[in-house]
């Protein structure tokens, strides 16, 4: 209503549509499609840091992966750092990712934070009004011009790319700033999806000016598209944690030995004189046949009743569900006997496997 005994007439809306609350519209409330879809922005409190909480940009534009399903390049390496960071995260969050340029650089080279959709999670979104929202803050010597972050969310027609190499038929749907105070902020953003995409992008740019400060960083949480032209409140693609962790070890997965110096990993057997075989079986089914170029971490060896050392790891037959691990050695084992992947007094040993866009 306008007032008191003045109702005001919503028309109907679209068959399947859902009857919403919004401040914004004359009367209050409004119709929107697409409520129940699941928030396509995996890990987007980022809660998940399966690589491990801090890292160093690798540099030289290379695609660098940490918090789970975001990537991120910079130019140049050793100036600045990446981590996942806690103390003074916003209401209702835990954790939260930041940036922070290295005290003292003059390296002014932009910092890209980003996540590829997939087509299977994206295509549901084609022909709709869509909100773009995240939470975010700055450093107090944040350096970037006028305070802003840019910020992207783009569309393509090709099928589970990455904005890294570019969209086919690539498309902005938001292309804007966020100016950022030091306050925790939550900005919206909204666009119209292409009826003909069928893959979507997030990203964000930081680019820096003069010499760092003490404090030159941002800070962002939240990180969520919803259909229409409002921002519903936070929501884990996943559902629950449980739910968001077995989104993210679909496209990646890493076995640890972490707080165990002998830690075991997987068992196998001699398959020759000279090699072993393990197979590793993934604790969901990941979105694509992993790399073979298995991941692996500290000092990870083949023990009997002892190590087999001075041997080369090696990994074949990937599928979604496995892959074999090799470990060869010429004349190194006894054919067909039993064998035991494990950590050789090295508690950091891991493996991983990725099938990231």
């Amino acid at each position: 209503a306008t007032g008191n005994d003045v109702p005001a007439r919503l028309a109907v809306g679209s068959n399947g549509d859902t009857l919403v609350a919004d401040s914004a519209a004359t009367t209050g409330l409004r119709y929107t499609s697409g409520v129940g879809l699941t928030q396509p922005v995996i890990n987007g409190a980022f809660d998940l840091w399966q690589r491990g909480t801090t890292l160093t940009p690798a540099g030289s534009w290379d695609k660098t992966f940490l918090a789970d399903r975001f990537w991120m390049y910079r130019a140049t390496a050793g100036n600045g750092t990446t981590s996942r960071q806690s103390s003074g995260a916003p209401e209702g969050f835990q954790y939260y990712f930041r940036f922070q340029r290295t005290a003292g650089t003059t390296t002014t080279n932009t910092f890209i934070l980003a996540q590829d959709i997939e087509t299977a999670n994206s295509i549901n979104y084609a022909g709709k009004t869509v909100t773009l929202s995240f939470y975010a803050r700055a450093g107090a010597n944040y350096s970037a011009t006028s305070n802003n972050l840019v910020v992207e969310l783009q569309s393509g027609t090709g099928t589970d790319q990455s904005t890294y190499s570019g969209f086919t038929g690539g498309a902005f749907v938001v292309n804007s700033n966020a100016v950022l105070t030091t306050t925790w902020q939550r900005f919206t953003f909204t666009g119209n999806v292409a009826s003909n995409a069928t893959e979507l992008g997030f990203l964000i740019r930081y680019n820096p000016t003069g010499t760092a400060g003490a404090a030159d960083l941002f800070d962002i949480t939240g990180v969520q598209i919803d259909v229409g032209q409002t921002a519903l409140p936070f929501r884990r693609s996943g559902g629950t944690i449980k739910g968001e962790l077995a989104a993210c070890q679909r496209y990646y997965w890493r076995w640890t030995t972490t707080g165990s110096s002998y830690g075991n990993l997987v068992g196998g057997f001699a398959e020759t004189a000279n090699n072993t075989n393990a197979v590793l079986r993934f604790p969901v089914t990941m979105r694509a046949n992993p790399s073979t170029s298995l991941e692996i971490g500290g000092t990870l060896q083949v023990y009997d009743s002892g190590f087999v050392t001075g041997g080369t790891w090696s990994s074949n037959n990937p599928t979604t569900n496995s892959i074999v691990i090799v470990y060869s050695k010429t004349g190194g084992f006894t054919q067909y006997r039993p064998y035991v992947v494990l950590a050789n007094n090295d508690a950091t040993t891991y493996l991983g496997v990725s099938a990231e866009l």
